[in-house]
């Protein structure tokens, strides 16, 4: 069954650009070290996430789920039992300070920045898409870009698999044992059929590609044409403007009293 989704121009992005893009923004979010700024920051990646991935919002609200669990765990720990010299609460050994609060709100904005890059991407990008694009304008030889696509595909099939091996087992009344020995029999039952059936798969595969030539250096023709357009700059003037003004409101109109946040020792 195909997820319903809505093509917007994120869509439309070069993947290779746009991959190239987000790695650049994962360096650059490592530099900073102003709280202010990676919540404004935050604020526009989440328009894009929410407006222009182009997906209804009730699956964007269960993705986000994760969201606000990655805040809490990188964020808390550090709020708790983090170090600094103006102690507002402690309480045995939760001990939370000024300084530990800030430096745990910066890694949970850090972490789900981070996190809403990632799936904007994966949302954004067709996988066929992202390999003819590095195949096109990276040079990545196609015997690598097509293994890779293969190997994405066969997941489904593996699922698929998975599940029939599973209804087999419960007609045949397999039962497993509780604890470790039932989990042990699990394992076995299902990872040997499985491996079995993905190397023969993987061995098709690769005679496949040997017999239509791709381990051939000579220049290839491509199905999918990908090239560059206008929504590439739209996406780098985009980014530009909310880096900058997320900067000029964190520096001139900030949140938070403390505008730099080290970690220490």
């Amino acid at each position: 069954m195909d997820i319903y989704y809505k093509e917007t121009w994120l869509h439309k992005i070069n993947p290779s650009v746009k991959l190239l893009i987000i790695i650049l923004l994962f360096f650059h979010l490592l530099m900073i070290h102003n709280p202010n700024f990676l919540l404004n920051y935050l604020v526009g990646i989440l328009i894009l996430y929410l407006f222009f991935t182009g997906q209804p919002w009730k699956r964007l609200f269960y993705i986000s789920i994760p969201f606000l669990l990655i805040f809490l765990t990188s964020s808390t720990s550090m709020i708790f039992f983090g170090k600094g010299e103006i102690t507002w609460i402690k309480w045995g050994l939760v001990h939370i300070t000024e300084e530990s609060f800030f430096r745990g709100l910066h890694l949970g904005f850090r972490g789900i920045i981070f996190a809403i890059l990632g799936v904007v991407f994966a949302l954004t990008t067709r996988p066929v898409y992202l390999f003819y694009s590095l195949m096109q304008q990276v040079k990545v030889k196609p015997k690598y870009a097509y293994s890779f696509m293969a190997a994405i595909r066969l997941i489904p099939l593996i699922i698929e698999e998975m599940q029939t091996l599973h209804y087999a087992l419960k007609v045949r009344g397999v039962q497993s044992e509780k604890g470790i020995r039932g989990f042990y029999h699990k394992l076995k039952s299902y990872s040997i059929p499985l491996l079995s059936q993905s190397i023969r798969r993987a061995y098709r595969i690769a005679v496949a590609m040997e017999a239509k030539c791709f381990s051939n250096h000579t220049k290839r023709t491509f199905y999918y044409k990908i090239g560059f357009s206008k929504f590439d700059l739209i996406f780098l003037l985009y980014l530009a403007v909310i880096i900058s003004t997320a900067y000029f409101t964190s520096v001139h109109y900030p949140y938070f009293s403390i505008i730099d946040v080290r970690y220490e020792g």
